[in-house]
């Protein structure tokens, strides 16, 4: 499984940004995957944004994002996370990940496949 993110950037705080994922299956593995997002700053833990189960039908986002990112299921082992009314706070590298059978979202142990990251840059 391959993970690739895009659509990060800078944008000024209040602003928008949306990151799209992909994450490529071979067609002999499993049909299809969970996933999320996570984010880190330099000398900090990697903390979860938001999961998603692979139906889409169950999310999972972090007190501090809620109401302002969405997740969406734009096909299968495809996702976009829309991000409105962006912080400075919000400013750190995100990624991708995939995992075969996530239980817990915010568990990055479960994931088993992850992205390179793109930077999110919100000035004040």
């Amino acid at each position: 499984v391959t993970v690739v993110e895009s659509g990060g950037g800078s944008v000024q705080a209040g602003g928008s940004l949306r990151l799209s994922c992909v994450a490529s299956v071979t067609p002999s593995e499993y049909d299809d995957v969970d996933m999320g997002w996570f984010r880190q700053v330099p000398g900090k833990e990697r903390e979860v944004v938001v999961g998603m189960t692979r139906t889409g039908e169950r999310t999972d986002y972090i007190d501090s994002v809620k109401g302002r990112f969405v997740i969406t299921k734009d096909a299968k082992n495809t996702v976009s996370l829309q991000m409105n009314s962006l912080k400075p706070e919000d400013t750190a590298m995100y990624y991708c990940a995939a995992g075969e059978d996530v239980n817990n979202f915010a568990r990055s142990e479960e994931y088993e496949y992850w992205g390179q990251g793109t930077q999110v840059t919100v000035s004040s």
